[in-house]
């Protein structure tokens, strides 16, 4: 099972089981230990961040641009479908809002491969 509605900032609970970290650079104040695995190449490329946080582009353009910054990483993505079919992973980010956020694409993008 894979839970997205997790910030980084929230503290860990045992029903998170795998807590992973999915953005391209590690967040400040965020000790090591409160994460299992950091798996930066699933995070926003920086340029898309930008693009998007500025308001230069809509959360469907966003979509569009992060999904395709997924090709070429299936590998990474059947490893985390494989690990959730094993137990629970939570995606971690700092945004709290999972609706907007690409812990919700990269989900999907998981759950298309189990």
């Amino acid at each position: 099972m894979i839970k997205i509605a997790k910030s980084v900032y929230s503290p860990p609970e045992k029903s998170d089981g795998k807590r992973i970290l999915v953005m391209t650079l590690w967040p400040r104040g965020v000790p090591k230990d409160k994460v299992d695995l950091w798996m930066k190449e699933l995070g926003t490329p920086r340029d898309l961040i930008k693009r998007y946080k500025s308001g230069k582009m809509s959360w469907n353009e966003y979509a569009v641009a992060y999904r395709s910054s997924l090709k070429g990483k299936e590998e990474l993505l059947r490893s985390l479908a494989n690990e959730s079919r094993r137990g629970t992973i939570t995606l971690l980010c700092t945004e709290r809002d999972p609706g907007t956020c690409h812990r919700s694409l990269l989900k999907e993008a998981i759950e298309s491969l189990e």
